[in-house]
């Protein structure tokens, strides 16, 4: 095997997983989910301590949460549609552990304003639409109907360590799942409530929740899953 990417095994694995927005509902069976959790024990962790949690839902326990997710995504765009009308009107406050909104440094926003023009683009959502992009990004909070939900929580008293480990973790698990044919999509939206997976699952004290994911098998008809976001290179810092 030569080191040039256009033969590199490893290479060619890591360009060819990209978040996929749209799934088709086959199921992964049992024994490739297991595997790449086996994957994911792989990825290096401060002092050893993977001071992080992993829940995955499937079936009926996905469907709860697609659908719990999606009621309280309903409920706060039609509080925000109402208050439009009268300010005194109240607007559910998210209960998640950590501020999901919060806006972007100005160094970063430009590469987040140019993946939300492509994403919008794609569906053909004006930047003044607020029905169509409600209803984009609601196919966010339901992880586009993937059949695996993940969610990952990290240890406040490791931070910020713990959340490290936790992305080497994720980014282990989505490339042993696309070496299997697998694809995925951090979802970090899922992390601006906390009650559905409180309602799901024994979470340890002290854990935060900190991204959702989605594994699944793309549907190749879907447009979305066409968008290529831009991959600029490293930025080295220059030495003094």
């Amino acid at each position: 095997m030569t080191l040039d990417d256009e033969t590199n095994e490893f290479a060619a694995l890591t360009a060819s997983r990209r978040s996929t927005r749209a799934f088709t509902d086959q199921e992964i069976p049992a024994e490739v989910l297991d595997a790449i959790l086996a994957d994911a024990t792989t990825a290096p962790s401060w002092s050893n301590t993977r001071a992080f949690r992993l829940a995955l839902a499937t079936g009926e326990r996905a469907q709860r949460l697609r659908e719990h997710y999606g009621r309280l995504f309903d409920e706060e765009v039609e509080a925000l549609a109402r208050k439009s009308a009268d300010p005194e009107v109240p607007v559910p406050l998210p209960d998640g552990d950590y501020p999901v909104r919060k806006r972007y440094p100005e160094e970063v926003r430009p590469a987040q304003i140019e993946v939300a023009k492509r994403l919008y683009g794609i569906y053909g959502v004006e930047r003044g639409d607020i029905e169509g992009r409600n209803r984009v990004n609601r196919r966010n909070v339901v992880a586009f109907d993937a059949p695996v939900m993940g969610f990952v929580f990290v240890h406040e008293d490791m931070l910020p360590w713990s959340a490290m480990d936790a992305g080497l973790m994720l980014q282990t698990l989505f490339l042993s799942a696309k070496s299997r044919g697998v694809d995925s999509c951090p979802v970090g939206i899922l992390a601006t409530w906390r009650e559905p997976v409180d309602a799901e699952f024994e979470i340890p004290e002290h854990y935060r929740f900190i991204t959702g994911f989605a594994l699944g098998y793309a549907d190749p008809e879907a447009p979305i899953n066409a968008m290529k976001a831009p991959r600029p290179p490293i930025q080295l810092l220059d030495g003094k």
